[in-house]
């Protein structure tokens, strides 16, 4: 039996291709390679095509003989999801829709989905825990609760037993330097601030240093994308085990600032990161961070990666991309 992992040529997504060929999973990718790089599967079977191809998909999961589907395909900008909302309800709910109606047909019946903690919004209280409540402000995040909500009924009508991983901040890049995150995809503070350190430009902005944290600026908990990854596999294997859907947020539990994170990568650069402060963005929470106890107790994961580590391989990961 192997696994089908759909956008697993993207960032979050190749790393735990390689956690799960690591474990000794069969692994095949669907990707469109609009968003991903061919080269980040390693070596990994990869299809170039599109979830929304419900024929490429029931044939994939019946010749491939796949009993697991890790779904990470989905648009995820923020501002471009509020600019163009028609995109993302096609794509990330409607596409995923099609997956699992094709993958179901073929006798699929376990589903690990890519969410994320941006289905709480502002949260009331943190550290955030899976019972905080849904309360999406923009429709990127709109997308991934109606997926929770999609597989909780494909639960009851179709036997599918589903794990969503709530993402806090992925950040990092593999601790060999094989893979990595690219700057010129990504809107996230790290990958933007060491462009803005290694090559002086665009100076990065700071949004808001007012905020009621130690330093002014907003908190986060960011997760290195390894130990997300071996979450996934460690979903798989509850599934495999018949363990029964669940949500669970992955996070460290502990949150860093954002001049936190600039001062970590100045130490590694040797020089500042050129910044500037500018106003606060509508709906950002002043500090959001993860209760993981669901996922330890559950999966027997944790984060084993602090903000040193994850910053370190990003580095190395950005340096050794522009040689």
């Amino acid at each position: 039996m192997s696994v089908l992992v759909t956008g697993g040529a993207g960032y979050i997504g190749s790393h735990t291709v390689r956690a799960l060929r690591s474990s000794d999973q069969t692994v095949v990718v669907l990707d469109s390679l609009e968003l991903g790089r061919a080269d980040a599967v390693l070596d990994a079977e990869l299809i170039v095509g599109d979830i929304n191809d419900e024929r490429l998909v029931e044939e994939l999961c019946r010749v491939h003989r796949v009993d697991s589907i890790v779904h990470f395909a989905a648009y995820k900008n923020v501002g471009e999801s509020m600019r163009e909302p028609g995109k993302y309800f096609q794509n990330n709910i409607g596409g995923t829709v099609r997956l699992l109606e094709a993958a179901t047909r073929a006798g699929v019946e376990r589903f690990v989905f890519s969410s994320s903690c941006s289905v709480n919004g502002n949260p009331e209280t943190v550290p955030v825990d899976e019972d905080a409540p849904i309360h999406p402000e923009s429709i990127y995040a709109e997308t991934k609760a109606f997926v929770e909500r999609i597989l909780d009924w494909y639960g009851v009508t179709r036997n599918v037993r589903s794990v969503s991983l709530r993402y806090f901040n992925a950040a990092g890049a593999s601790s060999d330097g094989r893979i990595g995150e690219n700057w010129e995809q990504s809107l996230n503070l790290i990958p933007v601030a060491m462009k803005s350190v290694l090559l002086g430009t665009p100076v990065l902005q700071v949004f808001g240093d007012d905020y009621p944290t130690s330093d002014g600026t907003c908190i986060r908990d960011y997760v290195h994308v390894e130990d997300l990854a071996d979450a996934h596999v460690k979903a798989i294997d509850h599934l495999a085990g018949g363990g029964a859907s669940i949500v669970l947020n992955l996070g460290t539990g502990v949150g860093s600032s954002v001049f936190e994170v600039l001062d970590a990568i100045a130490g590694l650069a040797g020089k500042p990161v050129p910044h500037e402060v500018v106003e606060r963005r509508i709906g950002d929470p002043a500090a959001t961070f993860a209760d993981p106890t669901r996922a330890v107790q559950t999966l027997g994961w944790k984060a084993r990666h602090g903000l040193e580590h994850i910053v370190s391989t990003a580095y190395q990961w950005h340096v050794s991309q522009m040689s």
